[in-house]
């Protein structure tokens, strides 16, 4: 029981990664607040993981109201006593060229990525320093592979990885440890994706030594749980690539 009496926020946490996470925490002793906007997800998923970790509580919220974004982590610290892990994991964007992008398209990437990441961790801050906890926050390969069609993804993206890597330095002397994922995961978004789009998801499948993409639960969850135990109390500012070797950083 690596997490056992940890409490943890989940952003984005009714479906794909986030409840892959939500699951594999709860399996080894954390209580979660799954924090989403879809109301009906939410229900379902709080419903099962309850199963596992009865305390845990579903949220329902617009990340994109920054001036709630404050209230999410203290209507949890009140329900659940305190807070020892933040994960980020929400994020929306749309596909297009740069030439083609627009400044909604930003606006969306941004305000449902990098901005609820940057005010979750500062509303955050002074409940992780109590429990010298844990941010784990989420960059892609699209940021650092340059993925065409993904401009406004890919900004936030290293956006996220930029301020994550500047807390790891500005909060290591509280405790608090700063790392990001960098998945790729077989969610329903991507299947669905990989349907419209075969050739791309085949060569993304290509491009893989493992020859798969890894498991919500099983792969990404497990390595969540990895950055959030004692296990990695000495690893901060770090990027994970949990791409089944897609990816190979310097």
């Amino acid at each position: 029981m690596k997490l056992d009496k940890k409490v943890a926020i989940i952003t984005g946490g009714a479906g794909g990664i986030g409840l892959g996470i939500a699951t594999a925490f709860a399996k080894e002793g954390a209580t979660i607040a799954i924090v989403d906007l879809n109301k009906e997800a939410g229900d379902a998923a709080i419903e099962k993981l309850q199963k596992i970790s009865p305390q845990s509580i579903f949220l329902q919220a617009d990340l994109t109201v920054r001036t709630e974004l404050p209230s999410i982590v203290e209507q949890v610290v009140t329900k659940l006593g305190k807070l020892d892990i933040l994960v980020n994991n929400a994020h929306a964007s749309r596909m297009k060229s740069i030439e083609e992008m627009t400044q909604e398209d930003i606006d969306l990437s941004f305000n449902t990525g990098f901005y609820p990441t940057l005010y979750l961790m500062q509303a955050a801050l002074p409940h992780l320093k109590e429990s010298k906890g844990t941010v784990i926050n989420f960059s892609s390969g699209a940021g650092l592979n340059g993925d065409v069609n993904q401009g406004s993804y890919a900004a936030a993206k290293e956006a996220i990885r930029g301020i994550t890597r500047v807390a790891a330095n500005e909060w290591g002397q509280y405790g608090i440890t700063c790392n990001l994922i960098s998945p790729i995961a077989k969610t329903p978004g991507i299947e669905h994706w990989g349907q419209e789009n075969p050739e791309s998801y085949q060569a993304i499948l290509a491009r893989n030594p493992l020859g798969r993409l890894g498991d919500p639960e099983k792969d990404i969850g497990r390595t969540a749980v990895f950055l959030a135990s004692e296990d990695a109390s000495y690893i901060t500012g770090q990027t994970m690539m949990v791409d089944g070797g897609s990816i190979k950083l310097r």
